[in-house]
Parts: C-alpha cells; sequence; structure tokens
C-alpha cells in the first residue's frame, strides 16, 4: 500500500474511533439521565410513602386517644380506691362475677395475649386486672364463632387474657380494674373500644408490671 493509501486508512479508522467515542459518550449521558431520573422518582415515593406511614400513624394514634377518651357505652364502674390491692393466700368473695378488682393472691395469671380453654382462679385473674390486662369471659350462651373470634383478638393482644365463667351474667363480658362491659357478639364494636381504652389504660393501678411469666392455669 503507498504511503497515501496508508494515510486514508490511518484517517479513516480514527474517524470511526472518534464516532464510536461520541456514540459511547451519548449512551453515558443517556444512562446518567436515566439512573438521575429513576433516582429521583425513587426517593418521591420512598418521601411519599413515608409521609403517608406518618400520617396514617398519626390517625391511629388520634383514633385510640379519641376511643380512650370517649365512655364505654353499657360499662359498669367501680370505685377503685374501695377496691382492695392486698396480696391474700386465700380464696376472696368478690362483689361482682367475673371480679374486676380487690384483694388477690401474689401470683399473676399469664396475660399475654392468653387464650385459657378452662376456668381460672378469680384471685389470680385480678392480679392480672392490676398489671393493666383486659379478660375477657364467656360462658354457654356465648355462639362458637364469637368466642373463636374473640380468642384471636386476644391471642394477638398483649396485656388480655380469656377464659370460661359459666356463672357469669352475659354471654360475653369484658373487664379491666375497676370497668366491666357485657355484651351479646363479639362484632360489637364496644369491644374494640374497650380494649383500646383499657388493655394498659388509665384505670391501671400497677402500669409496666409484667403480664409473662405467671401461671399458666391447668
Amino acid at each position: 500500500m503507498s504511503r497515501t493509501g496508508k494515510k486514508a486508512a490511518a484517517t479513516a479508522r480514527k474517524a470511526r474511533i472518534d464516532e464510536m467515542r461520541r456514540a459511547q459518550q451519548v449512551r453515558d449521558r443517556r444512562n446518567r439521565v436515566i439512573t438521575i431520573t429513576l433516582g429521583t422518582v425513587i426517593v418521591a415515593g420512598l418521601v411519599g410513602f413515608g409521609a403517608y406511614a406518618i400520617d396514617s400513624a398519626n390517625d391511629k394514634d388520634e383514633q385510640q386517644t379519641a376511643a380512650a377518651k370517649k365512655p364505654v357505652r353499657g360499662e359498669r364502674r367501680w370505685d377503685a380506691k374501695k377496691l382492695g390491692r392486698n396480696h391474700v393466700t386465700k380464696a376472696v368473695t368478690y362483689k361482682m362475677n367475673p371480679p374486676v378488682g380487690g384483694d388477690h393472691n401474689q401470683a399473676w395469671m399469664t396475660c399475654d395475649g392468653t387464650v385459657y380453654t378452662k376456668a381460672i382462679p378469680n384471685e389470680n385473674a385480678v392480679h392480672s386486672l392490676e398489671h393493666g390486662a383486659v379478660w375477657v369471659t364467656y360462658n354457654g350462651r356465648a355462639g362458637a364463632a364469637d368466642v373463636a373470634k374473640l380468642g384471636q383478638k386476644v391471642a394477638k393482644t398483649p396485656y388480655s387474657l380469656m377464659s370460661p365463667v359459666d356463672d357469669q351474667a352475659g354471654p360475653i363480658m369484658l373487664s379491666a380494674w375497676g370497668h366491666q362491659l357485657s355484651v351479646g357478639k363479639a362484632s360489637d364494636p364496644r369491644v374494640e373500644q374497650f380494649f383500646t381504652k383499657y388493655v394498659q389504660g388509665a384505670q391501671t393501678p400497677e402500669p409496666g408490671a409484667a403480664c409473662t411469666n405467671g401461671l399458666e392455669g391447668s
């Protein structure tokens, strides 16, 4: 090949290389734009989701606060100052059934979302109420589906327990320290309100006391 031909070939090769470099630079710029755009979209989405989550949490807290302040329609109340809190080793005769407070055994029933299928001692259950638990009880007049639904509710709620009480007045009763509600169905909206208001609620004589490592029942 002549010197002129070699020079033309070198020039053509350099032109192709320059063209390839320009094409690569275009691709790099396009990829950077895509990456930045996607990153902006993702960040915006995360910020939006975070704001939504915060708003939802705030809304839930506000709803719970409102429920805690609102009286539970139809509940019975007892003066907490008149309910004894002594530890005793003997059986106690309570003025209400199930009891909502009073002297009690020094051992509490485990109430960490615990569902008992047999009756439990009142004296130990009352100690659980002192720790801020809600005690759900039922008798033979409660529907099987309602009992099952309440059991599911209790099982996922720390500071609650459930057991049968055959001689209670209502088919389903919910008790907290100094408070009690009788309902006919698990779907009654007051059930949720009672839980929201009284699980570790303001009525609790010993807030934060353990509901674990208590008696487990027979």
